[in-house]
């Protein structure tokens, strides 16, 4: 087997056969509550002998597993749907973390069970094929890293503009990070070493700081705080030593602890609970609609944030956002209709925009909202009408 020195990404493209199963970690952490994030995953490797299987948690389900996984090996492509269809959503939810884009998410997930499907004969079957899948993800997402760089935000670019910048076009040169439908993510438990619920790791803060990490620093800090991997186990799946590993960990920390506010969102909305979250984005959007700059400006922190990617300027302070606001959405864009739509564990809706030609409201930007107590602390808009069909919004509205 070809090993990854020094976590070198562009080696990490190995079959996924050549990956085998580690049980996750044992043990309850301390600092770890009850929390809805992704599945125990492991790392398929030759030396998987001691590893848990499914049948130590439900023999019958594990039994019908098996007959399934003999038919894949044996080139039944149904069986082997049957195997990774349960397991798509989480999955696609880790390549996105990895990756900043649903789209690029999309690309890895589809890689990774082809690798899947071609290594799975060497699958030897005796630790979870659900973390073995996450190895194979991990690995098709690192090459993706190495080869198209990381996505930003307009905030990464450069300073924020003062006043409103009209005709503002946008920058196709660089790769943006984009928003994720809370569709796609599953309620399943974390593991029991998962520092992270699965809401707040896909929040924009923290799926932003990411990007600002090498690709094994990225991998370690998702399976470790995420996935709930011990360093030693990572070690094993990436080919490399516990050393390298926490080494990684800790820089990323670092890294992270610098960009994210430590206090994520979950927290907040859960204080402030769905009926009032659901209170201030209708009240953003009726604002909106109504072309009441009072009514906006009154929701909104002193040190309000507005972006708008793929457009590069960017706002901060309640003046420079207000100047935006009253000179750009609340008078030169027409008329505007909204669809609630969350995103990113966050709360955010879907905004249409008048078109005279179509003589509708034409999809115009998702709007996911950062909340600090009850008032909106920052609104990323990705515009886009591409946006809209993974968010199962209509194209367009009355």
């Amino acid at each position: 087997m070809r090993k990854i020195s020094s976590w070198s990404v562009g080696e990490a493209a190995e079959d996924a056969g050549d990956a085998g199963p580690v049980r996750a970690r044992d043990g309850e952490d301390a600092l770890t509550r009850a929390r809805g994030a992704g599945p125990r995953p492991e790392r398929g490797a030759e030396t998987d002998a001691d590893t848990e299987t499914d049948a130590d948690m439900d023999p019958v389900r594990a039994r019908d597993g098996e007959d399934d996984l003999t038919r894949a090996r044996d080139g039944d492509d149904a069986a082997f749907t049957r195997l990774v269809e349960p397991l798509r959503r989480e999955l696609h939810a880790h390549c996105y973390r990895m990756l900043g884009s649903a789209h690029d998410a999309d690309d890895a997930l589809q890689d990774a069970l082809l690798r899947a499907w071609r290594g799975l004969a060497r699958f030897e079957g005796r630790g979870s094929l659900r973390s073995w899948l996450y190895t194979v993800a991990t690995r098709a997402c690192l090459d993706i890293v190495a080869t198209r760089g990381r996505r930003a935000l307009p905030i990464d670019l450069g300073p924020s503009s003062e006043r409103a910048v009209l005709g503002d076009t946008p920058l196709t040169d660089v790769a943006w990070l984009g928003p994720y439908p809370d569709a796609g993510l599953t309620d399943d438990p974390a593991g029991p070493g998962a520092r992270y619920e699965q809401r707040e790791a896909v929040e924009l803060a923290f799926v932003a700081a990411l990007q600002h990490l090498p690709g094994n620093q990225r991998a370690a800090l998702l399976l470790f705080e995420v996935l709930g991997f011990s360093a030693a186990e990572i070690a094993t799946m990436m080919d490399t030593t516990t050393t390298s590993v926490n080494s990684a960990l800790a820089r990323a920390r670092k890294v992270v602890a610098d960009k994210v506010f430590p206090r994520t969102q979950q927290p907040t909305l859960r204080k402030i609970g769905d009926a009032r979250v659901r209170e201030i984005v209708a009240g953003y959007s009726s604002a909106l609609e109504r072309g009441d700059a009072d009514a906006l400006v009154a929701l909104l922190t002193e040190d309000v944030t507005w972006s708008m990617p793929p457009m590069a300027h960017w706002y901060r302070g309640l003046e420079a956002v207000t100047d935006f606001a009253v000179r750009v959405p609340l008078t030169s864009c027409g008329s505007w209709r909204h669809l609630p739509a969350g995103a990113n564990g966050q709360p955010g809706v879907g905004c249409y925009r008048w078109d005279e030609d179509a003589a509708a409201h034409l999809a115009w930007s998702v709007n996911v909202f950062t909340l600090r107590g009850e008032r909106i602390a920052g609104i990323t808009s990705f515009i886009g009408s591409d946006h809209f069909v993974r968010f199962g919004l209509p194209a367009s509205l009355p």
